[in-house]
C-alpha cells in the first residue's frame, strides 16, 4: 500500500511539473516573452549570451528506466550528469561520447542541447549517434515524444537527433534515452614526440588499421594515443606502436584535463576557437597555439587572430569555425550559415517554436 502511494504520488508531482511548464510556455508565447531554458548552468559560457525569463528544468531529475543487458538508459533532463555516470559505472557501463562537464551542476539535458563530446567521439560516435528517443515540450506547449527507447526504434528521419547541438532552441527537453557501451576491460596511453605534420599523418595512418584507438590528441611536439579493448588486443597494438606508455592514474587525467578544458594549454587570455575540418588537413598557418584530437579532425586554437582569418583557415580545410570561449560574441559563434542552410534552419524553428520564444540569440542572431 505504502509503495502503491509513493509510486501515485511521485507521478503526480512529475505530472505537475511538466504541467507548469508547459503552462509557462504557452502563457511565454501568447505574449512573446523570451524563455531562457536552463537546468545547470554549465553551458552558460558556449553559444551566444543568454537571455530571457529563465525556464528551469533542474527540478524535473531522476533516471527513469536503465536496463544494462540493453545498454539503454532513460533519464529526465535534469538529472545530474555526475548521477547517470555514477550509475553507468556500478554496471561496468558508459556513455560512449565521453561527454565534458564544465562544472559539478552539468545535466544530461544541457549535454544534448549543447551536443559536446569529448576525446572518444572520433571512435565511439558523438552524442547524436548515441540519442535513441526524446519527450520535450515545444513552443506551443505540446508534450511530443520522439524515438523511443530500443536501438532499432526509427523509421524515417530520426527527429529527435535534431536537438543534439540545437542549443535549447527547438524546444524544452523533458526525458532523453541514450544508447551506453560496456566499459573496456584494459586501456593503455602512449606518447611520442612529433611534429603536428607528422602526428597528423600519424593518426590518419592508425585510424585506417585494425588498431583498438579510443583517443589521439596532439600538443607542443607530444602526439598521445589511448588504446582500448581486450587486453590482448590493446597490448598487441602497445607493442606494434611503441613509444611511453604513461601511468594509469596519470593518462586518465591526462584525458580528464582535455575533455574538461582544465589542461594548461585551454588556461589562456585568448579567444579559443573550435574548428571541425577534414582529419588530413595539414597544420593550419595561424597565430597562436594549438590542440588537436579526433586524429587531426577537431583543432582547438587559442588565438588573438581575427574572426575572419580563423574561419577562413576552418574553411580551407573543409569545415567551420566555432568561438567556443571569447569576449567579442559580435563575430558571431557559430559559423555563419549559406542562405539555403539558414532557410532550413529557419523553417525548423518556425516548426518547433513559431512565436520564437525559446532561447533567442543562442545559436544565430535571425533566432
Amino acid at each position: 500500500m505504502f509503495l502503491a502511494c509513493l509510486t501515485t504520488c511521485l507521478s503526480k508531482l512529475v505530472r505537475d511539473i511538466i504541467d507548469q511548464l508547459a503552462a509557462t510556455i504557452r502563457d511565454a508565447a501568447a505574449q512573446r516573452t523570451p524563455l531562457r531554458i536552463r537546468s545547470g548552468g554549465s553551458k552558460d559560457f558556449y553559444g551566444g549570451t543568454p537571455r530571457g525569463e529563465t525556464l528551469s528544468v533542474a527540478a524535473y531529475r531522476g533516471i527513469i528506466d536503465y536496463e544494462p543487458s540493453e545498454l539503454v538508459i532513460t533519464a529526465r533532463a535534469g538529472t545530474p550528469l555526475a548521477d547517470i555516470e555514477a550509475a553507468l559505472r556500478e554496471r561496468g557501463q558508459m556513455l560512449g561520447f565521453e561527454p565534458p562537464h564544465f562544472g559539478s551542476q552539468t545535466t544530461l539535458g544541457g549535454c544534448v542541447a549543447a551536443g559536446l563530446s569529448g576525446p572518444r567521439r572520433a571512435y565511439a560516435g558523438a552524442v547524436r549517434d548515441a540519442l535513441l528517443g526524446v519527450r520535450m515540450l515545444d513552443g506551443k506547449g505540446d508534450d511530443l515524444h520522439f524515438g523511443g527507447q530500443v536501438m532499432k526504434n526509427v523509421a524515417g528521419f530520426d527527429v529527435s537527433r535534431l536537438l543534439a547541438g540545437s542549443m535549447g532552441t527547438l524546444g524544452a527537453m523533458l526525458e532523453i534515452s541514450l544508447k551506453v557501451l560496456p566499459v573496456p576491460v584494459a586501456e593503455a596511453t602512449l606518447c611520442f614526440e612529433h611534429t603536428a605534420a607528422d602526428a597528423i599523418a600519424l593518426m590518419n595512418e592508425w585510424a585506417g588499421k585494425p588498431l583498438p584507438l579510443s583517443a589521439t590528441a596532439w600538443h607542443d611536439g607530444k602526439l598521445f594515443v589511448r588504446l582500448s579493448g581486450a587486453s590482448a588486443a590493446v597490448d598487441a597494438a602497445t607493442n606494434l606502436l611503441g613509444g611511453d606508455r604513461i601511468g594509469e592514474a596519470d593518462a586518465q587525467r591526462h584525458w580528464q584535463d582535455i575533455r574538461e578544458h582544465t589542461a594548461a594549454f585551454f588556461n589562456t587570455t585568448q579567444s579559443v576557437w573550435r574548428l571541425s575540418v577534414k582529419s588530413t588537413t595539414p597544420p593550419l598557418n595561424l597565430s597562436g597555439a594549438q590542440l588537436l584530437e579526433w586524429n587531426g579532425a577537431l583543432r582547438w586554437l587559442a588565438t588573438s587572430a581575427d574572426a575572419a582569418s580563423v574561419r577562413d583557415a576552418a574553411k580551407f580545410g573543409g569545415g567551420h569555425a566555432t568561438l567556443f570561449r571569447g569576449d567579442d560574441k559580435a563575430v558571431g559563434v557559430f559559423q555563419p550559415l549559406p542562405p539555403a542552410l539558414m532557410t532550413i534552419h529557419r523553417n525548423l524553428k518556425h516548426t518547433f517554436d513559431p512565436a520564437g520564444i525559446f532561447n533567442p540569440g543562442r545559436m544565430y542572431a535571425e533566432f
